[in-house]
């Protein structure tokens, strides 16, 4: 059972023209959910990773039980005043202004090889903040892991020409 194949795609959502591509369904189902799993769990095996982390919301439902399998510690990274102790933070341009992500002070020690996962790549916008609070950290990024890459959007090259490596499940053409 291919992974792209339980992924439902909802036309003209958050805005018309816009295909949005909803991993609901590949969570909901217990074979593709095990899959996706597997598949992270065995791409990653053998290397030196020391933490995963996730970022909110979609990278919590994927980087949790990626971390659980490899036995390693699961970091959240969250918007901005979501975390309960100490943060550090990074603001990060969007298409109509700015956000900010967080994490927790204490998250990663200085050297620690840390995977990031999301659930997809798009403009690479939150995937390189994140990617800047954990160096900010004084982590190493290992890899980018996403379930889904959109490369006519730009994002995996966006992340490749800052210097971090990504990978992807699958693919869809388009926006």
């Amino acid at each position: 059972m291919p992974i792209k194949s339980k992924i439902r795609t909802v036309p003209h959502y958050p805005k018309q023209g816009i295909q949005f591509r909803d991993i609901t369904t590949l969570l909901k189902d217990p074979i593709g959910l095990r899959l996706t799993i597997d598949e992270l769990a065995r791409r990653y095996a053998g290397m030196k990773i020391d933490k995963i982390a996730g970022i909110e919301a979609r990278g919590f439902i994927l980087g949790a039980p990626l971390a659980y399998v490899m036995g390693k510690g699961f970091i959240p990274i969250r918007k901005k005043g979501k975390l309960p102790a100490a943060t550090i933070g990074h603001d990060y341009e969007l298409e109509y202004g700015t956000d900010r992500i967080e994490i927790h002070i204490d998250a990663i020690e200085k050297g620690e090889r840390v995977l990031l996962v999301d659930d997809l790549i798009a403009t690479g916008g939150t995937a390189e903040a994140a990617c800047k609070l954990i160096q900010k950290m004084g982590g190493e990024i290992v890899e980018c892991c996403f379930v889904i890459d959109l490369p006519d959007i730009g994002g995996r090259t966006r992340l490749e020409k800052a210097g971090h490596k990504v990978f992807a499940l699958c693919e869809f053409e388009g926006d």
